[in-house]
């Protein structure tokens, strides 16, 4: 009856038997879909350039892919594009609805389409899509479906076909054409002739025609299945897939190398066979493609595989070194130890552990073709798996357990066990650590059994290493320290349990892990590596490893049978590798970025069987690593320019990212686009979270970036002059790439150009002639600013002479007035002493007796009086007034002609400011005759009665008006 089951799962659904025949290790898928790549959904057609630049033939155009960076070239008519070809001189050949042309690099590197339609003949310009395309020699063969067109020597020949023409393609040097009801036909002498008209051919359609053995060929058709052509003779190639090919058709194939083809059909995804038709690999949407419909395969440069798919594009690193295994594929677990024993892979999960057989025939064991089972009594969380004696010991958190033919038999349960250790050569004793302590295991008649707790410290001991020098177990706890457990002689009990922390030499109490390396117990630390000092009784810095980590936080260390150490380092995973030697050191350190982070942090294993497989404890499944192929690294590095933008500007892409052949790109840029964005890959597609790039701009920068896996770069506001930008890449195995270049100019400003110079030399002529000029005006206008200034100063010294002179003419009027005073009060002195004279002679007279002297004294008295009626002083005084004053009395007299001699004297007495009374004496005249005279006197010059007298006279002009 069970028999019957599987014959009837294997008749009935050949599926279930192919699925289980898939290797363990499965490849690196990457997926992009429409939106990645911002294109249409379905991708017809695949090549690669040179360069390693993909192209696809896109719903929406020709999309293109450097490793980093996708762009899409629409056709000038927005039609779809179904196939693309690329010959040897770089030109991009690709047909569509009712187009046919090829894109090719201008001398800024960016791609422009050149149909091809003006050289059809008019009659034929009409046409369906175009889904081969054909390189013969200097010929290109273009299909639709009614017609083949032939370019040669820039002409086009059609050759139609009353049916269809099915497939073209070519095998070696002949091409081949399926039309249909007629048969497979090569291209020979220009015509077309049948090469096989089996009736399965005719009645049937043919997707690939590939070479097979010598002269046979391998055909693959939609529907029908494989077939052989030798010679005219078809013949049928039976598989294990026919049904599955029946029933999900062969869209097309391609051949990976002498044994394997890869076969893409339309609902199953990639079928990986080898000659005999046995299936290698089956990939499809539970492997990661984004759907399981191949429109079209590429076997790129490095023998990896890209899938253009019915909604996206897929890439399988087939030829990778790394490659993932799932033992438990539904829920992915994580994994945290493996081990091979009995020909059987063993992996240890979150959820118990699970073997498959392996093929000790293969080298890389991943490609075993087997299928996972589950380990009866082993659910739980494991923690790890070690074969001692020719037994494999199971560690889980419910304790210990010996694993035998797929069954998990306990040793003891009741405390969880981390992993185990031998405590002596022979393996007969061997200790466990545990989430208490240590426990004790014998091995005796073949089987181990449980001989009690060795050492009872109630901590978890994760990682343990006997120390046979010291006859101790060194043992640790990630947040606790270090416990030095002595034994006894016999080593089977313990006699003293010592912890030590960071007052015994350790950097930190926290994040200490022990480990057996070298035959050397050493203390991972967050410092780098430390080793116990036993004469000291302290730890210290390893000598042996301070070289190689230096002060690496290190959380996991394990030797393989090479003597190379592989560790962890904060989520990342690397290798020091004693086989690759430097200059400087006989170890090179090599990295692996393709698994930082999908490690289990915390609960890091490596399991290193040989160097062709490696197994390391990851985050869903198991990841494989050929190391010995890995650390070989076939391919090198290289590095393409991409597109590069002047920043800030609208439609600024300068240079499109595209050499034509070897011709190097030079460029001249105006001042104005001195900002600009550079963009750069690598076409090593399997090795992408390796590749750091470093970059230069000579004219600018001094020295190369530091190493990055950052693709772009911008430089903004660069003066004017010649630059070479410069990249290169490099891989973690240090391999580096040639360097790229690109030359380029940046024109000066406008008003720094050779131009602007010459204006610039007219200008300052033009200006020192103005300069010039206006120093002579300006020395014209300082001359005249001198002259009128001298003048000034002429003038202000004359009117400082005439000031000073007026000063002087004031300070001698001023003399003369006090002389003119003095003159008058001299003459008014003597006046009044006549008087007092001639007052004191009359009582004389009139006293004395004697008539001769009373004659006497009348004539003297007479005398006196007619002395001071004498003008003699007045004419004197009044020549030495107007002397004085300007002509003041004349010019009075010349302007009141009325005046009086009297009126004249009364005005130039008022004058000097003397009082009526002496003006009386002056005139012999009393006070009140002075007042009288003063009045006529206003009368006779006009004076309005609010007018002063004496202020008319003192500011009376001695100009007559």
């Amino acid at each position: 009856m069970r028999h019957f089951f599987l014959i009837f799962l294997l008749a009935f659904f050949p599926q279930f038997y192919l699925a289980a025949q898939d290797p363990i290790g499965l490849p690196q898928v990457s997926s992009y879909t429409s939106l990645d790549y911002k294109g249409g959904t379905q991708n017809w057609g695949i090549a690669q350039d040179r360069n390693g630049i993909l192209y696809f033939a896109n719903n929406e155009g020709l999309l293109t892919y450097n490793g980093a960076y996708w762009k899409l070239y629409p056709t000038p008519q927005k039609t779809i594009v179904r196939s693309v070809k690329i010959d040897a001189s770089g030109k991009i050949y690709i047909g569509g609805q009712n187009e046919i042309g090829y894109f090719e690099p201008n001398e800024y590197g960016i791609l422009i389409y050149h149909s091809l339609k003006d050289l059809i003949a008019p009659k034929e310009r009409q046409f369906p899509d175009v889904w081969d395309i054909v390189f013969n020699g200097n010929e290109v063969c273009f299909r639709t479906v009614n017609k083949i067109f032939r370019l040669k020597n820039n002409k086009i020949e059609v050759f139609p076909t009353p049916i269809a023409w099915a497939y073209l393609g070519k095998v070696g040097n002949e091409v081949y054409a399926q039309e249909i009801n007629i048969g497979l036909k090569t291209l020979v002498n220009n015509k077309w002739e049948i090469k096989c008209n089996d009736k399965r051919i005719i009645a049937g359609v043919v997707t690939s025609v590939l070479p097979y053995n010598g002269d046979t060929l391998l055909i693959t058709t939609l529907k029908d299945g494989l077939f052989l052509l030798k010679g005219n003779e078809l013949i049928n190639k039976k598989t294990a897939l026919d049904k599955t090919f029946y029933n999900d058709r062969i869209n097309g194939a391609m051949q990976i190398n002498k044994d394997l083809y890869a076969l893409g059909t339309t609902s199953s995804g990639l079928f990986i066979i080898n000659r005999k038709g046995t299936l290698i690999r089956q990939f499809s949407y539970s492997e990661g493609l984004n759907n399981s419909n191949i429109r079209s395969i590429l076997l790129d440069q490095h023998q990896n595989l890209w899938l253009g798919l019915d909604d996206g594009v897929s890439f399988i690193a087939f030829n990778s070194a790394i490659k993932h295994i799932y033992p438990d594929r539904r829920k992915q677990v994580s994994s945290y130890a493996s081990r091979i024993f009995d020909n059987k892979l063993y992996v240890g999960t979150s959820n118990g552990v699970f073997a498959a057989p392996l093929n000790t025939k293969q080298k890389d064991l991943s490609n075993s073709q087997s299928q996972f089972t589950e380990v009866s009594n082993s659910k739980g969380q494991t923690w790890g798996l070690a074969e001692i004696n020719k037994q494999l010991l199971l560690a889980n958190e419910d304790g210990t357990s010996v694993i035998n033919d797929n069954k998990a038999a306990p040793l003891y349960t009741g405390t969880g066990t981390w992993l185990f250790s031998s405590l002596n050569k022979d393996n007969t004793n061997v200790i466990a650590g545990t989430y208490t302590g240590l426990q004790f295991l014998n091995f005796d008649n073949n089987k181990f059994s449980n001989k009690g707790t060795l050492a009872a410290l109630n901590e978890p001991l994760r990682f343990i290493a006997v120390d046979e020098k010291l006859n101790c177990v060194w043992a640790s706890h990630p947040y606790r320290g270090v416990f030095k457990i002595d034994l006894s002689p016999d080593r089977q009990k313990m006699v003293k349990a010592s912890l030590l922390t960071q007052k015994d030499g350790l950097p930190l109490t926290l994040y200490n892990y022990v480990f057996k390396i070298k035959n050397k117990i050493v203390v991972a630390t967050a410092d780098g590596i430390y080793e116990y000092d036993a004469n000291r009784k302290k730890f210290k810095p390893s000598e042996y490893f301070r070289p190689i980590f230096k002060k690496l936080s290190i959380q996991y260390l394990n030797e393989d049978p090479d003597g190379n150490i592989w560790f962890v380092t904060t989520k990342n995973v690397g290798v020091v590798d004693f086989k690759k030697k430097t200059k400087n050191t006989n170890f090179t350190i090599v990295e692996l970025p393709e698994l930082t982070s999908k490690i289990v942090a915390g609960f890091e294993n490596i399991y290193p069987y040989n160097d062709r497989n490696i197994f390391i404890g990851a985050n869903k499944g198991l990841i494989h690593i050929d190391y010995k192929k890995y650390a070989a690294n076939i391919y090198k590095p290289n590095v393409l320019l991409g597109q590069i933008r002047i920043v800030g500007k609208t439609d600024s892409v300068f240079f499109g990212g595209y050499f034509n052949g070897n011709a190097k790109a030079k460029h001249k840029l105006s001042f104005a686009y001195n900002s600009l964005h550079f963009e750069y890959a690598s076409t090593l597609f399997e090795q992408k979270e390796n590749i750091e790039f470093s970059y230069k701009l000579e004219g600018y920068d001094e020295e190369w970036s530091a190493w990055s896996n950052k693709s772009e770069k911008d430089y903004t506001n660069l003066s004017h002059g010649k630059y070479v930008f410069l990249v290169k890449a490099r891989n973690n195995l240090g391999n580096e790439s040639k360097t790229i270049s690109y030359s380029f100019t940046i024109a000066p400003a406008w008003y720094r150009s050779n131009l602007a110079y010459v204006i610039y030399l007219f200008l300052f002529g033009y200006m020192l002639y103005l300069l010039i000029k206006f120093q002579e005006k300006e020395h014209k206008k300082q001359q005249d600013n001198l002259r009128q200034k001298h003048q000034l100063e002429i003038e202000r010294n004359e009117q400082q002479i005439t000031k000073l002179q007026k000063k002087q003419l004031e300070a001698d009027v001023e003399f003369k007035n006090k002389e003119l005073a003095t003159t008058t009060m001299h003459l008014v002195q003597r006046g009044k002493l006549l008087s007092k004279i001639g007052d004191e002679l009359l009582p004389l007279v009139q006293q004395t007796t004697s008539k001769d002297t009373a004659n006497d004294l009348k004539k003297v008295i007479r005398l006196l009086n007619e002395a001071k009626k004498l003008d003699n002083d007045w004419e004197q005084f009044s020549i030495h007034f107007d002397h004085v004053h300007a002509n003041f009395l004349s010019n009075l007299k010349e302007k009141y002609p009325n005046l009086s001699p009297s009126d004249l004297k009364l005005c130039a007495y008022l004058k000097l400011n003397l009082s009526s009374k002496e003006i009386a004496q002056l005139l012999n005249i009393t006070s009140r005759a002075v007042e009288v005279s003063r009045y006529r006197l206003r009368k006779k010059l006009n004076l309005k009665p609010e007018v002063n007298l004496f202020d008319f006279l003192l500011n009376s002009s001695p100009k007559t008006t």
